[in-house]
């Protein structure tokens, strides 16, 4: 159903905890004053929404995800550092990272679902993103800023190097080429390349399934591989926020009741274990 999350640039539905985004802001679906407020408002809106547990974001246009940023931006840049956007992050980044660092730190698991091309602003959009799933035929990515004088300003130079590495990260911004989505998926930019024909399949069961969790996994555990992952913070601190994390999930009684199911229907025998994620599909 069409909801009332719904702006101008955003058509957005609402599925069994899975909130349904497709970016329609043509001609070429630009990152541009419109598309960014109104991103910051759906954040605004859907943050505080427990019964959204996933996000899943799209494009109307099957050529562009999001073009990239709007560059009439150097024509003033003052006007675009006034923008209005995400006021409760940092104010001595500007408004394009605010906005994705907004839409980076929200409750909800959010996955990206690439058709299309995606290239300065709108890869760094990607980037800010947990997941990213691209079309095999049609996906590509770039960040070409430094051909145009300049670096990667809204999240890039920070995303990239946790996602694919120094070296990489340093090829892609400073040689400025179009990636493909296989080697996007070999490089560990996105999660996985798809034929076009199956990634809406492979994208919606994902966040169908993580929807489907108990309340307050997908969180935890989300949480607890970013503290494990952190460069600022060390091994033995993520393992203490993993245990921590844990610890709060054993409470709930959830955890109980789906292990005792899982024995009563197999876990722990030899037959059971060999189909032991379909067993557990079959008892949740």
């Amino acid at each position: 159903m069409t909801d009332a999350y719904s702006t101008r640039t955003l058509k957005i539905s609402l599925s069994s905890g899975v909130a349904y985004v497709v970016i329609d802001n043509p001609p070429i679906n630009l990152l541009d004053a419109a598309l960014m407020a109104d991103l910051d408002r759906f954040a605004d809106a859907i943050s505080g929404d427990q019964d959204i547990r996933v996000i899943v974001f799209d494009s109307a246009d099957p050529d562009f995800f999001v073009a990239h940023g709007d560059m009439t931006a150097a024509d003033d840049p003052a006007a675009f550092v006034a923008l209005p956007v995400a006021p409760g992050e940092d104010q001595s980044l500007n408004p394009m990272m605010r906005l994705h660092e907004r839409i980076r730190s929200l409750p909800q698991i959010t996955i990206a679902k690439l058709r299309g091309l995606a290239r300065g602003g709108g890869a760094e959009l990607l980037s800010a993103m947990d997941m990213r799933f691209a079309s095999l035929e049609r996906a590509g990515m770039a960040q070409m800023e430094c051909r145009l004088g300049i670096i990667p300003g809204a999240g890039g130079t920070a995303y990239l190097p946790g996602l694919v590495g120094r070296a990489r990260a340093l090829e892609i911004i400073l040689g400025g080429q179009l990636v493909d989505a296989a080697t996007a998926e070999r490089i560990g930019w996105v999660n996985r390349a798809v034929p076009d024909a199956e990634l809406d399949h492979v994208v919606d069961t994902l966040a169908a399934r993580i929807a489907a969790l108990p309340p307050g996994v997908a969180r935890a555990a989300t949480e607890a591989v970013d503290s494990a992952d952190s460069a600022a913070e060390s091994t033995t601190q993520g393992l203490r926020k993993a245990n921590e994390l844990l610890n709060g999930l054993f409470g709930e009684p959830a955890a109980a009741r789906l292990a005792k199911a899982a024995l009563a229907a197999g876990a722990h025998t030899r037959d059971g274990e060999r189909h032991l994620e379909a067993l557990v599909d079959d008892i949740t």
